[in-house]
């Protein structure tokens, strides 16, 4: 699979990373180890997961569901040292408190790892800002899991860009670890000025400018927003509804007609030909949704179509 930088690293990850909140809940078990099977057959390493997934989705859901099964999975498959794996903290679930403190982190991170049967997570992320704990505080707690070799590269999700320059100088005002990459809700199509998307928080052009400016990779999740691109049973949320999505739909088939490839396909070939790319995390439930997804590495647009993309709308 194609490789893209993460951040300022050094490192190269695949550039479509495997989201797996559904493992182990909504995807059962053999579901799961297929779409697991499928994408590394592809090639593919780099697999996102977090503490709390997914125990909202099944009943008396206990959190740890997706680590668990990755677990599982690694150790069955022997594939541990040929993977890149992505965790979180930050939001609750059952038996931990939503939060950034030192000592939720430390205690996280002990139960990912057991979780998923690893020594390292190698991409761990604040999952959800936490305005009620000083900066300093959670970057030290990050920097401490990172000189312990318990975690590689930190990264932030579902943070503004005035606070992540507030981390950043923490980090190098005290030569602590920086995040390197950034998790933010992005598509193709754009939810209203005033919409409400609960705890997510959206990747703008002040983000991007940000991002392209520090050297952090912006990560897309939400990509396919629910399947609405290709699924006719899928309605487009209230938010994102109305004459730009109209409008943006319209050039997205257009393009798809002209390269021979699917809606979504050229959504997630659009976020990697953006400057600068966007890595898309997707997700599957059956062996066509995974290889239509897969397909995107190989569509290519033209400047013109990007230009046509990219000026839709509004």
């Amino acid at each position: 699979m194609k490789t893209m930088p993460l951040g300022f690293t050094g490192v190269e990850v695949s550039a479509l990373c495997l989201g797996t909140m559904q493992f182990g809940t909504k995807n059962d078990r053999a579901t799961s180890y297929q779409m697991l099977d499928q994408y590394t057959g592809a090639g593919g390493t780099f697999l996102d997961t977090a503490n709390g997934y997914a125990h909202w989705l099944i009943e008396n859901g206990q959190g740890g569901e997706s680590e668990t099964l990755l677990g599982e999975w690694m150790r069955e498959r022997g594939n541990r040292d040929q993977l890149f794996i992505a965790s979180k903290v930050g939001f609750g679930y059952p038996g931990a408190d939503r939060g950034l403190k030192a000592e939720q982190i430390e205690a996280e991170c002990e139960k990912s790892l057991k979780r998923l049967g690893i020594e390292t997570i190698d991409l761990y992320y604040a999952h959800k800002d936490d305005y009620d704990t000083p900066l300093e505080e959670t970057m030290q707690a990050f920097d401490k899991l990172v000189q312990a070799g318990k975690v590689r590269f930190i990264g932030a999700s579902n943070y503004f860009s005035w606070r992540l320059e507030e981390a950043h100088w923490s980090s190098i005002t005290n030569d602590w670890a920086e995040y390197c990459c950034l998790q933010q809700r992005y598509s193709y199509l754009r939810p209203g000025p005033r919409a409400s998307l609960g705890n997510h928080v959206l990747a703008t052009e002040d983000i991007f400018d940000y991002a392209q400016r520090r050297n952090i990779t912006v990560l897309a999740f939400s990509a396919m927003l629910g399947g609405v691109f290709t699924r006719s049973d899928r309605p487009l949320r209230a938010e994102y509804a109305g004459p730009d999505s109209d409008a943006r739909l319209k050039a997205l088939n257009e393009v798809a007609q002209e390269t021979g490839a699917t809606p979504s396909q050229i959504v997630l070939a659009w976020m990697l030909h953006s400057t600068p790319a966007v890595l898309p995390l997707i997700s599957a439930s059956t062996p066509e949704t995974m290889q239509d997804n897969l397909g995107a590495l190989d569509v290519s647009l033209s400047d013109d179509q990007m230009e046509r993309l990219n000026t839709a709308g509004a």
